[in-house]
């Protein structure tokens, strides 16, 4: 997979989270929309490599589900921390999607708001994550 692979991907992946949200199926909702950010990241490390591929399988550590992981490995970090102080927003929607992990997909009893509020966290304008990297990939 490439860089528009994974940019084309975390399209999708919240397209389906929104659909699903719809649906009345918020444990998937919610499930897709953290992997929408997770391939959001991985956009920004492929980004960074030669020809804008994902690295080989042999670097099994790309391949992790960990936000903050992938947030290193695409060597965000320090300007993510920057941005905070200027958007506290940003900050707290970060949080928010923290809590979100690939454990999610096993966990039921998630509500409608749990999806929403993590789709705002994601998806705002002034302060969602995926905005700010939409900027970076």
């Amino acid at each position: 997979m490439n860089r528009t692979d994974y940019r084309n991907l975390s399209e999708l992946r919240l397209q389906e989270s929104r659909a699903l949200l719809a649906a009345g199926l918020p444990e998937g909702a919610y499930y897709l929309a953290g992997y929408a950010v997770e391939c959001a990241l991985k956009a920004c490390i492929a980004k960074r490599t030669q020809e804008h591929d994902f690295p080989e399988k042999g670097s099994h550590k790309y391949f992790s589900h960990d936000l903050e992981d992938l947030l290193g490995f695409a060597k965000l970090k320090r300007e993510l921390d920057q941005a905070f102080q200027t958007n506290p927003a940003l900050r707290t929607n970060w949080t928010i999607i923290l809590n979100w992990s690939e454990e999610s997909r096993y966990k039921q009893g998630r509500t409608d708001q749990d999806v929403t509020d993590l789709l705002i966290a994601i998806e705002d304008q002034t302060g969602g994550v995926l905005t700010w990297l939409r900027q970076r990939w």
